[in-house]
């Protein structure tokens, strides 16, 4: 006999009165408080220079603003409505802890099972880890790995071989010591589900989220989104003028579990409404309340954004990261939020629990914090609190940004030793050159230099200094951007060429690439 049985279900029915007693004590939002909201919000988004934008809020369960603003493509001027399709970018992995959280519910899986339970391959780079590492491990980005966007991001390798070049990845952080974000644990945690399920991660999310909560203009594959007829066009600044994003647009379907999803307005809120009712939905439970919590509650402490000057925002607490979502407070009350941040498109997803308001976000602007503020500039609204004037101190915040990145940029370019030349002719340093997780990169020597391909990407190496190239990626372009790289050769005892020193990852230093001979 499970004597432990009636104290879950006792707490279980605590936490279910808990939730619903701090929903009947929510106020009414206060009277007046969306007047002259329509203007104030498309007035920020110009200043921001921001093409389009959509905003959904909820109150104690019912959607009470649904709008787009701007346009979806600055060619045509097509408006964004609320059924216009964005790329969600990372608000992706709370579905995926979710749609994981539906098959705890069915006994399938438990938080702190082993990965290697249900994916017995999976291997980490120290042994220890491997045997340890649990699924709560994998959502809650403790698993001591650096970011290494790189591996999935030159769209090379397929989902399940992403999955298994996790173990040529050294950590930079012990175990379960230090939060750091992570995008290939999600996806393993991901291709994990749909071991589970029985199918892949594609089939897990839309039988257990998107198809319970009616969300038909949501997908996970890339393709649906493209030969979509309402769908918003990519954008970037670039000093500070707008520009289309015309480059070829990274592949995220081996990644989906982390970044893949396309929705609009009008099923986002279903989602928000879904997380703000404990994870019910129209009285059906799609996921336990006790599960919801988990995702709901800090399980990993973080610090501020490094980028974030001292007692820069009072009105926030320090975060902590739940699974999948974030926790933090807001002017005292209680917040959870998922952002996400593509290749053209931000995006937020945003609640007060205690208070039953909720809000979301979308924009077609590359890494713009619009994302991160209009949402505490809606609750000041909802809730009657003062005017923190939150777009004019973000717009100085961007301001001095562009200045810190032009001084870090001077200060790299004034380190460059002049009148060095490269130790060897330049045809000594084309060749392929290998790394056990990140395959292949491969010098060439054309007239003008050399070139470097790496993945499906390929771009021109200008001499830095002494052995090191750099390459400097064309304006206002967030694909190559990523490749603002300098690199640098190093020769083995016999003189000869013989490693790529490249920086994949800020986190660590480095990593070496081995020439091969034939």
């Amino acid at each position: 006999m499970d004597r432990s049985a009636p104290l879950r279900r006792h707490r279980a029915a605590l936490w279910a009165a808990a939730f619903v007693t701090l929903a009947g004590r929510v106020p009414a939002q206060v009277p007046g408080w969306d007047r002259g909201l329509d203007a104030e919000l498309d007035s920020i988004r110009k200043a921001w220079k921001i093409p389009g934008m959509a905003v959904g809020i909820v109150a104690k369960g019912k959607v009470i603003h649904l709008k787009g603003y701007g346009v979806r493509d600055l060619a045509t001027q097509a408006p964004v409505g609320p059924d216009t399709k964005f790329r969600i970018a990372s608000i992706t992995k709370s579905f995926t802890v979710t749609s994981l959280a539906a098959l705890v519910g069915d006994g399938k899986l438990a938080w702190d099972d082993r990965v290697r339970q249900h994916v017995p391959e999976f291997v980490t780079y120290d042994p220890v880890v491997t045997e340890l590492i649990t699924v709560r491990d994998l959502v809650t980005m403790r698993t001591g790995l650096a970011r290494h966007d790189l591996l999935w991001g030159i769209d090379t390798f397929p989902r399940e071989e992403l999955v298994r070049r996790i173990r040529y990845v050294a950590p930079n952080q012990d175990f379960r010591t230090a939060w750091q974000y992570q995008n290939l644990m999600f996806t393993a945690a991901g291709y994990l589900g749909g071991r589970v399920n029985g199918t892949d991660w594609e089939t897990l999310v839309r039988t257990r989220v998107l198809e319970p909560l009616g969300m038909a203009r949501t997908s996970p594959v890339l393709a649906d989104y493209q030969r979509d007829d309402d769908f918003t066009r990519p954008y970037a600044l670039h000093d500070d003028g707008v520009v289309r994003l015309v480059a070829r647009q990274r592949d995220t379907d081996p990644i989906a579990p982390t970044g893949g999803l396309h929705s609009t307005l009008a099923d986002m809120v279903k989602y928000l409404t879904l997380h703000m009712q404990g994870g019910t939905f129209n009285g059906r439970a799609l996921i336990r309340r006790a599960d919801s919590r988990a995702m709901q509650a800090p399980q990993m402490a973080m610090q501020r954004p490094m980028t974030w000057e001292a007692d820069e925002f009072p009105e926030l607490s320090d975060e902590g990261y739940g699974m999948g979502l974030l926790v933090t407070h807001y002017r005292g009350h209680r917040m959870v939020h998922n952002p996400g941040n593509w290749d053209g498109w931000s995006l937020e997803l945003s609640f007060l629990p205690n208070d039953s308001l909720g809000v979301v976000v979308l924009t077609n602007m590359y890494s713009t914090t619009l994302r991160d503020f209009l949402p505490w500039l809606l609750y000041d609204r909802l809730l009657g609190l003062s005017n923190s004037r939150w777009s004019d101190r973000f717009l100085a915040r961007a301001a001095r940004s562009r200045a810190t990145q032009a001084a870090a940029r001077a200060r790299e370019d004034s380190a460059r030793v002049r009148g060095t030349a490269p130790s060897h002719p330049l045809d000594a340093y084309a060749g392929r050159y290998t790394h056990p997780a990140y395959g292949e990169a491969v010098v060439t020597r054309d007239s003008a230099g050399l070139r470097l391909r790496f993945g499906k990407y390929e771009f021109p190496l200008a001499h830095h200094h002494y052995d090191s190239f750099r390459y400097e990626p064309p304006a206002g372009d967030p694909t190559y951007n990523r490749f603002r790289w300098r690199v640098s050769f190093l020769t083995g005892l016999d003189g000869s060429v013989e490693t790529l020193l490249a920086p994949l990852e800020p986190a660590v230093p480095p990593l070496p690439f081995t020439r091969v001979r034939p």
